[in-house]
Order: C-alpha cells, then sequence, then structure tokens
C-alpha cells in the first residue's frame, strides 16, 4: 500500500481551503483520510496559508509516506524536509 501526503478540498465554491492529509494514493481527493497533519488556506494572509502538525508529519515520513510535488512545496517553504 503506497501511502501519501496530499492536499483534500474542504472550502466553499471559489473560496478554496485544504487539508493535509495521509492517504492511501488510491483514495478520491476527497476521501478518507488516515490521518489530518495540517492545513492550506490559499486565501489568507501569507503568514496563516500553511498551518503544519510537524512531529506528525515526520512520523508518517519515518513510516514511508511521501508528499505530493504541491505538499513538498508547501512544506519546504515550512523548513520542513524529507531525510
Amino acid at each position: 500500500m503506497s501511502v501519501k501526503i496530499r492536499l483534500k478540498r474542504v472550502g466553499a465554491k471559489k473560496r478554496p481551503y485544504y487539508r493535509i492529509v495521509v492517504m492511501d494514493s488510491r483514495t478520491a481527493r476527497d476521501g478518507r483520510a488516515i490521518d489530518e497533519v495540517g492545513y492550506y488556506h490559499p486565501i489568507e494572509a501569507e503568514d496563516k496559508q500553511v498551518v503544519l502538525k510537524e512531529e506528525k508529519i515526520r512520523d508518517w515520513f519515518a513510516k514511508g509516506a511521501r508528499p505530493t510535488d504541491t505538499v513538498k512545496r508547501l512544506l519546504n517553504k515550512k523548513g520542513i524536509t524529507l531525510k
């Protein structure tokens, strides 16, 4: 089973809001998540756009989860890198 850290859209029409979640790679975009590790709100001010639970993310990296390209960009923005 391949586990990904990716975005899950929960916002209203024209008001995007995303949760950063850990999911099976075969699950639909808005399907059931294994764990929630943060959120991304692109409409907010720059300093409030991304909130991450760093300890959970590092734990999932240790278990073999891989981020999508978009999530990798958000993690790099906050200074979290893959080991």
